[in-house]
C-alpha cells in the first residue's frame, strides 16, 4: 500500500485566497488517479495549497471522493474550534501545515497556539521553509507538543551539502523524532537532467540517519514548475533513493501508515 505523502489539488470553481502567490491550472481527482496507476499509488495525503489559504474545501472534497485511502493537511489558525478539529479529525485530517514563503496564510506567531491545538487530537505539524532559517528556529520547534514533518528534504534554497552546518540542523531534528518528507527536489536545485545530485546525496545522509521517520511524496502537479519531472523520473528518482525492498516498504507504506493512520 504505497502512500504518496504530499500532492495538492487544484480546481477554479474554488475561491482562490487574495494572497496567493500561485494559481496552477486544474488538477483534479481524475487527473491523480492516472498517476496513481502509473506509480501504483494506493494511498495518498493530500495538502493545502497556499492557493486557498484557510479555505481547505478543495482538498477536503477531494479526500471525500477518494475515501479511507485518503488523509490531508490542513491549514488554520488558532481561532479554530474544537468542535471544527474534531470534524477534521473524522474526516481524516492528521495534520496542520505551516508555509513559511510568499503566499503562505498563517506566520510564526500562530505556530505555538496552533501546534497546542492539535496536539490533543493526534495531530502534527508540516513545515516548509527555506531550510537555512532552520538553526534560527530550533528551540520553537523542538517545544513543539506534537511530531513535526519537514517538507522536501529541508527545502535549503540554495542546495546545501549534506555535511554542511545548515544540514546539520536538520539532522538534529531528525535526531530528537522529527519526520521529513524525500520529495520536490527541483524545490532547491534546478536540474534540466532531474537527478538533482546535490540533494540526492542529503536524501542518502537522512535515510541513513533515520529511515523509521522518511516519507515520500510526488509533490503532484508540482506547482509552479516550468520543468517538472515526468512520471518516469518520479519512478527513477524513488528508487534511487530507497535503494532495497526493505526500504521501499518502510518509507513508502509502513512510515507513512503509522503516521496517517491508515
Amino acid at each position: 500500500m504505497i502512500c504518496d505523502t504530499h500532492m495538492h489539488f487544484y480546481d477554479r470553481r474554488y475561491p482562490t485566497s487574495s494572497a496567493a502567490v500561485l494559481r496552477p491550472p486544474d488538477a483534479m481527482v481524475a487527473d491523480y488517479r492516472a498517476v496513481q496507476m502509473a506509480l501504483d499509488l494506493e494511498r495518498v495525503v493530500i495538502v493545502q495549497p497556499t492557493t486557498y489559504g484557510l479555505d481547505n474545501s478543495c482538498q477536503l472534497d477531494a479526500m471525500r471522493v477518494l475515501g479511507d485511502a485518503a488523509r490531508a493537511v490542513v491549514v488554520v489558525d488558532a481561532s479554530v474550534a474544537d468542535t471544527e478539529l474534531r470534524a477534521l479529525t473524522d474526516a481524516g485530517v492528521r495534520g496542520a501545515r505551516f508555509h513559511m514563503l510568499p503566499g503562505g496564510a498563517v506566520g510564526w506567531d500562530q505556530l505555538a497556539p496552533v501546534a497546542a491545538r492539535v496536539a490533543s487530537f493526534g495531530w502534527h505539524i508540516q513545515l516548509q521553509l527555506n531550510g537555512h532559517e532552520l538553526f534560527d528556529r530550533l528551540d520553537a520547534l523542538r517545544s513543539l507538543p506534537c511530531p513535526l514533518v519537514v517538507d522536501h528534504v529541508g527545502r535549503f534554497m540554495a542546495p546545501t551539502e549534506p555535511d554542511s552546518a545548515a544540514f546539520a540542523a536538520l539532522l538534529a531534528l531528525v535526531d530528537e523524532g522529527a519526520h521529513v518528507k524525500l520529495s520536490a527536489p527541483y524545490e532547491s536545485a534546478t536540474d534540466a537532467t532531474h537527478r538533482y545530485d546535490l540533494v540526492t546525496a542529503c536524501i542518502e545522509a537522512l535515510v541513513a540517519r533515520a529511515p523509521d521517520r522518511m516519507l515520500w511524496a510526488t509533490n503532484w502537479p508540482h506547482p509552479g514548475q516550468a520543468d517538472p519531472p515526468s512520471l518516469e523520473d518520479l519512478a527513477t528518482l524513488r528508487d534511487r533513493w530507497l535503494v532495497s525492498d526493505a526500504l521501499r516498504q518502510q518509507v513508502l507504506v509502513d512510515n507513512p501508515a503509522r503516521l496517517y493512520g491508515f
